[in-house]
């Protein structure tokens, strides 16, 4: 999908600039995108920089460079945001260039001065036009002035947020946004006039420790619209072309989740509106590098739609994969040609659409648990090689609460959008992503979903569609076939290796004929497993769950389903399996206890559970704990102070995120145990409470 169609000469009439060619890029970023930045510089020939933190020593994106300098320290602010380092390392590597990605210092326009005045060259806007776009009020103004379609918004002094007060007159639903960064930091839904006040505050202090600034202004907002943003690409020469549209509606805590190109919910009047908005503004503040033009638009009753102009992101965007993959142009080859002073290869009416492109995220972090993030050690990571795959994570790396949860992008390509969605499901069903929590079930679930296929995807769609949040995942004998892989691999670790031994009594019993009965849970519901061995390669399942007993001791047929089971073949790996004379091959990866199972129809962790369990008393005791390692960014109480259930105690900030920590109930707080910045662990206890009686 990165291969570049564009020829690379100089459109006629193009006025002639000094060219820089860039030998050597430093990546000044981590992850997938330092990854996916150097494999189009190597293929192009350019040499490459990378730079990490101590917690990235061994990270993918290290490996994918020719040379990495170490930055030191664990947080971004003592690695990634240290400009100075930087610049320094590019220098010292004889660097001719520095390529920001997204995120970190991509749109702090003090950086891109830094650099040019160290002679470097910057891949990006120029340092003025990230100052005047990067302020999202400043932006609304040039659009204004540009004619781009827009709504009005709400400006907020220093002193209204400093004093918690919400401007007057303000009509329900507003958006609260930060004027300053992007990825849906300092960003608040307001439908309650009573919650506007706090909700100024918590976004300005989003804002502040999200970008150094705290100013944020508000703007109506658009229910069940549509996010749609627009590519563009300027050059040094004065030419500017859009590269098409991309819907990103799908979204979770106002960041992006799903994202397709071309938009197939609005009207082609709606398309050319938009895209000629962007022309528009970019042509007036003569726009270098590449950029993204966000719109939200509401369809109206009456078949007209309201276009409301959001923002201009002066970066690569982390969607810019199915642009890439609808146009056949490689994004970053043409940032990096730009930024040496070559002109743009094509006019607007050389840029062709074709097909369908549809990117999924998958983040570490659980739908079902208001997309609690997960940290720990990846202990598997493989997805399909029939979709592309950007990524910085692989298995031995280490998610930590440093940073956000962002594992990899998927990306389909077809020539209906159809059939993207169904090639992206069967590559995400096949995933093996073991070690944290992700989103995967959710993303295939969302594939599939009737409203998605018929391309209805507001904004709103995760909270209109909470189902997909919970999927139950591969169903029927896909399901069965996965539960046995789980129960045969750990019937197998745990005996003595035995090629000719095939079936092996386990469990609670002894005896073949009375059967070997075991219970697994998939962390929502309990499985119940009996099996009797027939023969070295055949055993009769009786798969539950065991109902109680009527008064007369018998138990409901219906209750229980008894499938004949042949075990084909065994691996440390993988089993294959007939069940009622039809085969299914299950990779299976034992951890401990659980087993993780994954076939073509998905993945499911079983996990065996105890002959006998011990009941906690009391789990957390004495206050709420800490969901996972982050910092404190607010303490809301003190000792002494009484509190109601749901009132917010503490603000604890992690992986990018804030969580609100609240009690569980009328209490008293006893004591506070930490205080604003003060890092804490997973399963600390935060505030002490005396509950009310």
């Amino acid at each position: 999908m990165e291969s570049s169609k564009m020829q690379w000469a100089a459109p006629e009439g193009t006025e002639p600039v000094p060219q820089r060619p860039i030998n050597k890029l430093l990546i000044a970023n981590r992850g997938e995108i330092a990854v996916r930045i150097a494999r189009t510089a190597h293929r192009l020939g350019i040499g490459t920089v990378g730079v990490y933190s101590e917690p990235d020593a061994n990270a993918l994106h290290v490996d994918s460079v020719d040379v990495a300098v170490s930055l030191g320290g664990e947080t971004p602010a003592q690695s990634y945001l240290r400009g100075d380092a930087i610049i320094a390392a590019a220098k010292a590597t004889g660097a001719d260039a520095i390529h920001p990605g997204y995120g970190f210092l991509a749109e702090n326009a003090d950086f891109a001065r830094e650099v040019e005045s160290a002679g470097l060259i910057w891949v990006g806007p120029t340092p003025d036009q990230i100052t005047l776009l990067g302020d999202k009020v400043a932006a609304k103004r040039a659009a204004l002035d540009a004619n781009v379609p827009t709504t009005p918004i709400w400006e907020i002094s220093d002193e209204q947020i400093a004093n918690g007060v919400a401007p007057d007159g303000v009509p329900m639903p507003a958006l609260v946004k930060a004027a300053a960064g992007g990825g849906g930091r300092g960003m608040r839904i307001v439908t309650d006039t009573a919650l506007l006040a706090d909700s100024i505050t918590s976004a300005s202090r989003e804002a502040k420790a999200a970008f150094g600034d705290g100013a944020v202004f508000i703007e109506p907002y658009i229910e069940r619209g549509r996010h749609i943003e627009v590519q563009i690409m300027g050059d040094q020469h004065g030419n500017v072309v859009h590269l098409g549209e991309r819907e990103c509606s799908i979204q979770r805590r106002n960041q992006k989740v799903v994202e397709e190109s071309p938009s197939s919910g609005i009207s082609e009047a709606t398309r050319q509106a938009v895209c000629d908005g962007a022309i528009a503004l970019a042509t007036q503040v003569g726009y270098v590098g590449a950029g993204t033009v966000e719109f939200l638009v509401g369809h109206n009753g009456d078949g007209t739609d309201t276009i409301n102009f959001l923002e201009v992101n002066t970066r690569l965007q982390v969607e810019h994969p199915v642009t890439e993959a609808v146009t056949g142009f490689d994004l970053v080859e043409m940032q990096l040609r730009v930024a040496a002073g070559e002109p743009l290869p094509v006019a607007q009416g050389d840029v062709r659409i074709s097909g369908h492109a549809i990117e999924v995220r998958i983040v570490a972090e659980n739908p079902a648990t208001n997309w609690m993030p997960s940290t720990g050690l990846i202990t598997a990571f493989e997805i399909s090689d029939d979709v592309r795959t950007d990524t910085g994570i692989r298995s031995g790396a280490e998610v930590s609460p440093n940073y956000d949860s962002l594992l990899a992008k998927v990306i389909s390509f077809a020539q209906t959008r159809h059939d993207a969605a169904r090639q992206l499901a069967r590559a995400l069903r096949s995933a093996q992503i073991t070690g944290v929590d992700t989103n995967v079930n959710m993303l295939v679930a969302t594939l599939g979903e009737r409203d998605f296929l018929a391309a209805d995807t507001p904004t709103a769609y995760l909270a209109e569609h909470p189902a997909v949040l919970t999927p139950a995942g591969p169903m029927g004998d896909d399901r069965v076939a996965l539960l046995l892989g789980a129960v045969f691999a750990a019937e197998r670790r745990n005996r003595e290796a035995d090629p000719h031994h095939g079936f092996a009594p386990s469990g609670f019993r002894n005896l073949r004929t009375l059967g070997q009965r075991q219970v697994w849970s998939d962390g929502v519901s309990e499985h119940h497993v009996e099996y009797v061995v027939e023969s070295r390669t055949a055993a009769s399942v009786l798969l539950g769950p065991w109902p109680t007993p009527g008064d007369d001791g018998s138990v409901p047929d219906d209750a229980r389903r008894r499938v004949a089971v042949r075990l084909l073949a065994r691996s440390d790996d993988r089993e294959v399996i007939e069940i009622d004379g039809v085969r299914h091959g299950v990779d299976v990866t034992p951890d401990g206890d659980t087993v993780r199972c994954r076939s073509t129809a998905g993945a499911v962790a079983f996990s065996l559970q105890p002959r006998f369990v011990e009941h906690a008393t009391d789990v957390a005791g004495g206050g709420p704990v800490c969901p996972l390692p982050g910092t404190v960014i607010a303490v809301h109480v003190e000792a002494g102070q009484t509190v109601s259930d749901g009132d917010v105690l503490m603000v604890v900030e992690a992986m990018k995120m804030e969580h609100k920590i609240t009690s569980a109930g009328a209490a008293t707080v006893s004591e506070v145990r930490f205080a604003v910045g003060d890092r804490v662990d997973q399963g600390d206890l935060l505030v002490a409470l005396e509950m009310a009686e």
